[in-house]
């Protein structure tokens, strides 16, 4: 996987904007059955510190996420790889990314509350349970050191 073909940044365009909310509401809502639940242009994605971000492979949007950036730590959030290419590789690739951001942007470590069917994945790329936090149902707090590295 040549990770020069990648890019990672926010929407710039309708139809980038479009292509974004597609992925986030069909892998992250309507297969886990909570369709009506999501909101295009949820106020969360414009808050100060806030990044809505979309992997771009080839020039083509094939991942989003939002990285939450709270003092010297960033919050990963929304996290998808487009249904028909997850498994390939392209994940790991958008969390390596996601990591150099949250550097850039000063942050110490980077979080998630990850859903529970994702946490192997988390933890083969290096993550880490934070057995002391409190996550919300159905995921788990996993965190990763960014010194270092």
């Amino acid at each position: 996987m040549i990770e020069l073909e990648y890019e990672v940044r926010p929407p710039g365009s309708d139809e980038e904007w479009r292509a974004f909310h597609a992925i986030r509401r069909k892998v992250l809502y309507e297969n886990r059955g909570k369709g009506e639940r999501y909101i295009e242009n949820h106020p969360d994605d414009f808050k100060a510190g806030n990044h809505p971000l979309a992997l771009l492979h080839k020039g083509v949007i094939i991942g989003v996420m939002r990285v939450e950036v709270d003092e010297r730590s960033a919050w990963l959030r929304q996290v998808a790889i487009r249904e028909d290419l997850q498994r390939m590789g392209h994940g790991r690739v958008l969390l390596r990314l996601a990591e150099a951001f949250a550097r850039a942007e000063g942050c110490d470590d980077l979080r998630t509350n990850a859903a529970i069917e994702a946490v192997g994945f988390y933890e083969h790329c290096g993550y880490a349970r934070d057995v002391a936090a409190s996550s919300p149902p159905n995921s788990v707090r996993m965190w990763k050191p960014l010194s270092g590295e």
